[in-house]
């Protein structure tokens, strides 16, 4: 939700609106956000990420979507497009459209500088109140990290990785580090800051 609100909106009027849009834009309570595009290293670890997940997944009753699927909550009016996730059983769909999930297993967001703040924050807690998400992924473009944290009945559980794999808490995935940063590049300045 990085720009100014826009005019209330119901979630009809705004599924009908975004249904329709050029663009991505979140909405939360009314209020609709538009999203800002995203840069080739956020691009290139969502399609590391998706082409990795799914031989892994397909086999078993998950699926993985990228970032065009839309995810609701309804009890919080929050709807977002996480840049993966992942389904376990039967999707759950708002409507026949089948373009608004509402029971992701797994919401993972590759983060900037720029978003880093709410992926980790806001929205995080507005996940949290989506029953069905066992699991939260942070991915940086900045380093080499992937973050996680998986509910545990009413507590969640931290778990972060630099190495050359990464297991997901909440079901039999590992997913190779060396893979979905192979395309990522990370500026000398932080490369300096991270081995300090």
């Amino acid at each position: 939700m990085e720009n100014l609100a826009r005019t209330y909106l119901s979630e009809e009027e705004y599924l009908k609106q975004e249904r329709n849009a050029p663009l991505k834009s979140e909405y939360y309570k009314g209020e609709v956000f538009a999203m800002a595009g995203a840069k080739r290293k956020h691009n290139a670890i969502v399609t590391a990420l998706v082409a990795g997940l799914y031989p892994i997944l397909k086999d078993n009753p998950c699926e993985v979507y990228p970032s065009d699927m839309r995810v609701g909550n309804k009890l919080d009016r929050f709807y977002t497009y996480p840049d993966v996730s992942i389904v376990c059983g039967k999707p759950e769909f708002i409507d026949d459209k089948e373009d608004v999930l509402l029971n992701p297993s797994v919401a993972i967001e590759v983060h900037s500088e720029s978003t880093e703040k709410y992926d980790r924050g806001g929205k995080f807690a507005l996940y949290r109140n989506i029953p069905s998400i066992q699991e939260y992924i942070l991915v940086s473009t900045e380093e080499r990290k992937i973050e996680s944290f998986a509910r545990k009945g009413e507590d969640w559980t931290y778990k972060e990785s630099h190495g050359e794999t990464f297991s997901l808490q909440s079901m039999d995935v590992l997913l190779n580090l060396n893979s979905i940063y192979e395309k990522v590049e990370f500026s000398p300045k932080r490369l300096r800051e991270d081995y300090k």
